[in-house]
């Protein structure tokens, strides 16, 4: 006999667990973050590892190694490309500083002139404020070569993680078989699968519309004649991939070299472009490629992004979408999450007029057959 709980005490017991995952993923940080992320990975590179077991025969750790060196090596190959057009850059930055010497000296007169402040108390300000700097540098060195590090070490558990994961990929499936007792075992492996399915989807997403974005950005930076074009068209699509924050980082960065480089007119052309690809990418790209994948309804996905932000910085922030989709399957298919579900979807669009109309025809069908009519 089942006992049902209050409703009061179910919305407590919802809140706490809530809060107690909250708590566990800002402890868990270090771990769940690249572990996640690893998983992500796995389900992503699944076929080939599959692929290389199963065709060549190969034994299961020296396909999954194959595997993770396949992925270093396109990791390498962007990074070596990324390299090379930095150098570019790095070889005219003496021009750069100097535009932006230029620049800030056409700023300094036209701040005296409009302002009225003479460039002599302008001067002093920004050496109070470069003395302020210079204090706080130590600071500011550590927490950057505090960052690298971590980076460097979320880079080696995600590696570590995914191999781990791909090589021991039967061993977890048949926990979580097991795990179940024997007449949800079947529901738990179609769980699985369009897990698998829907990841490995999303993520081949997020490429085609980084591709995308890269090269419409490369096209028309092209077209502008603006300076860089390739590296910045680049840095546009991959920084596309983080939510709402990325594209805005890639704007920033793009209009100041192109300032740096070609003057404020080109700098404002820019602004534009990446106004009308960012339109483009909102409302074509993202719900047609990624979208369709995921179909999380825009104001979780946003609280989502918040959270993520929130707790994991911008690795969180890009974590939340897809495992938003995945909690969203599970909810789907456990008995008693379905409202969940619901909340996490869209809208299922069914106009009011076209239930009223077929409202109206099953009343004529039943009078028309002289039937009784079912809702008296």
């Amino acid at each position: 006999m089942q006992i049902q709980l209050p409703f009061i005490v179910r919305l407590t017991l919802t809140l706490l667990a809530i809060l107690m995952l909250g708590y566990f993923a800002i402890l868990g940080k270090s771990l769940l973050s690249p572990l996640l992320f690893s998983l992500l990975l796995a389900f992503l590179m699944l076929p080939l590892a599959n692929f290389l077991e199963i065709k060549f025969r190969l034994n299961r750790s020296i396909a999954t190694v194959l595997t993770v060196l396949i992925m270093l090596g396109a990791l390498y190959g962007i990074g070596h490309f990324f390299a090379i057009q930095l150098s570019d850059l790095w070889r005219d930055w003496p021009l750069l500083e100097k535009q932006v010497s230029n620049s800030f000296h056409e700023l300094q007169y036209w701040v005296s002139k409009t302002f009225h402040v003479n460039i002599s108390k302008q001067k002093t300000y920004l050496a109070d404020s470069a003395e302020k700097a210079l204090a706080t540098s130590a600071t500011v060195i550590g927490t950057t070569l505090i960052t690298l590090s971590s980076s460097l070490l979320f880079i080696a558990f995600t590696l570590l993680f995914t191999f781990f994961i791909l090589n021991y990929r039967r061993l977890l499936y048949g926990f979580l078989t097991a795990v179940f007792i024997e007449e949800h075992r079947i529901k738990v492996s179609e769980t699985v699968m369009e897990i698998q399915y829907m990841t490995k989807k999303y993520i081949t997403g997020l490429f085609i519309q980084m591709l995308i974005v890269s090269t419409l950005m490369v096209l028309t930076l092209s077209l502008l004649g603006v300076k860089y074009a390739i590296l910045l068209g680049l840095v546009a699509g991959i920084f596309n991939i983080i939510p709402y924050l990325g594209i805005s980082l890639a704007l920033i960065i793009s209009v100041l070299i192109t300032f740096a480089t070609a003057g404020a007119t080109k700098a404002f052309f820019v602004l534009l472009t990446y106004i009308g690809v960012h339109t483009i990418d909102g409302n074509i790209l993202m719900p047609l490629i990624v979208g369709s994948k995921v179909k999380i309804n825009a104001l979780i996905a946003f609280i989502g992004i918040v959270i993520g932000e929130m707790l994991w910085g911008i690795s969180g922030m890009f974590l939340c979408m897809p495992y938003l989709a995945i909690m969203k399957i599970v909810f789907q298919k456990v008995d008693g999450l379905h409202a969940w579900a619901i909340l996490l979807g869209e809208e299922q669009k069914a106009p009011i007029e076209r239930r009223r109309r077929t409202f109206f025809k099953k009343r004529r069908q039943l009078v028309e057959k002289k039937l009784p009519d079912e809702s008296q």
